[in-house]
């Protein structure tokens, strides 16, 4: 009898042990991959009492805020108090800067100097400038200058003049030499915005664009230049709401997180209804935001399956094609597509529809290797059928 009792109780020992490592287990798994994945939501209003409202709002089911205000970052107490307030609800936060002013604010390079040292992980780095891919294609400068790309000839000066007139700007030198991250988002070039300094980009999920298409752009040039990327959904609407509503934000929400993306951002940007206290976001949104945050933090959301990049699309060097459509712009509105730009059109439609979430679009560029990185490599004038 006491042989038996001893038999069960060791028997209950080993399952109870053996359950606590297990729990352990997923408990550390989760834990660590929380750490990794941030959220939330941009700040696009001009008051501290906005921002705190907002990040009351939002802070039960967000890890992450963008303080994304110009008149924030142009008032030294008003941006301290926001990041102050933003840590102490535990959030981490970046800041974006349209520029580091050496005169008219010169508070701007002090507080750099000493932002890692007062909020130290929970600042996340700078948002510096805004789209600059997008603006070159669309625009014809990424500064809206007009000036320095007229005497470009063909692609590979177009790309060159892009990256360094980006990488040697006063304020990305400011970020670079102080080791301060720098984000940006962008809707084109994402190669081309890592090549001049950028260590991680948003993919912007908004419009009609294909969300897939966007992904496989930004994520595979972060993924072959060894860069993080993310995501921000952004404009459905060229106007009023603005936003997707609740069911499709979630959607891109999902694809985002499944695609791997490391920070996810709702942009809030700018009011709608007027007296709307929270931007443009509405309950719809907060509730398809909450119920994202636990479907990540659930065990159980097989829905949630990361999917990673099995093949690769490899586009010529330097073609700064828009990709939006057969007849975008390739680096100038001027320019148009080209002779390549049905073929390259037709290929990558086809290997969307064949592979998915599990398409990387990247660039024959030798100073990156990629073999080792993909199952299937597909160049633009491959014969696919």
């Amino acid at each position: 009898m006491k042989l038996t009792w001893l038999i069960l109780t060791v028997i209950l020992l080993t399952s109870l042990f053996c359950s606590v490592i297990i729990y352990v287990h997923y408990s550390s798994k989760n834990d660590v991959s929380d750490e990794e994945f941030l959220f939330g939501v941009s700040f696009g209003g001009n008051t501290t009492s906005e921002a705190k409202l907002l990040i009351d709002r939002v802070k039960g089911y967000t890890n992450l805020f963008l303080i994304n205000s110009w008149e924030a970052s142009i008032n030294e107490t008003a941006l301290n108090e926001i990041c102050e307030y933003a840590v102490d609800a535990e959030l981490n936060f970046m800041v974006f800067f349209d520029y580091h002013s050496h005169i008219g604010y010169p508070w701007h390079l002090t507080w750099l100097d000493t932002a890692k040292e007062r909020w130290d992980e929970e600042f996340l780095g700078v948002y510096l400038y805004d789209e600059p891919g997008g603006r070159q294609i669309d625009s014809g400068d990424w500064e809206g200058e007009d000036s320095q790309f007229e005497r470009v000839s063909d692609y590979s000066e177009a790309a060159e003049l892009f990256v360094t007139s980006i990488s040697s700007t006063w304020s990305m030198q400011d970020l670079k030499n102080r080791n301060v991250t720098a984000f940006t988002s962008d809707y084109a070039l994402y190669w081309f915005d890592y090549l001049a300094g950028y260590d991680a980009v948003f993919v912007e999920l908004g419009w009609n664009h294909s969300r897939t298409q966007q992904i496989a752009l930004g994520r595979g040039a972060a993924h072959v230049q060894g860069k993080e990327w993310g995501a921000i959904i952004t404009w459905t609407y060229q106007g009023p709401p603005y936003l997707g509503n609740g069911t499709e934000i979630l959607e891109d929400m999902k694809t985002a997180y499944r695609a791997g993306a490391k920070y996810l951002i709702v942009f809030n940007y700018p009011t709608y209804p007027p007296d709307n206290p929270y931007g443009i976001l509405t309950d719809e949104h907060f509730d398809a935001m909450e119920t994202f945050w636990n479907m990540i933090h659930s065990p159980q959301q097989s829905s949630l399956e990361k999917v990673e990049a099995e093949a690769a699309f490899v586009l010529p060097k330097d073609y700064g094609w828009g990709m939006r459509r057969v007849d975008d712009n390739i680096w100038f509105p001027e320019w148009g597509s080209d002779n390549l730009s049905p073929l390259i059109w037709e290929n990558m439609n086809k290997l969307i529809e064949r592979h998915g979430l599990k398409l990387d679009i990247i660039y024959d560029d030798p100073r990156f290797g990629f073999e080792d990185k993909y199952t299937y490599i597909h160049f633009w004038d491959d014969q696919i059928d």
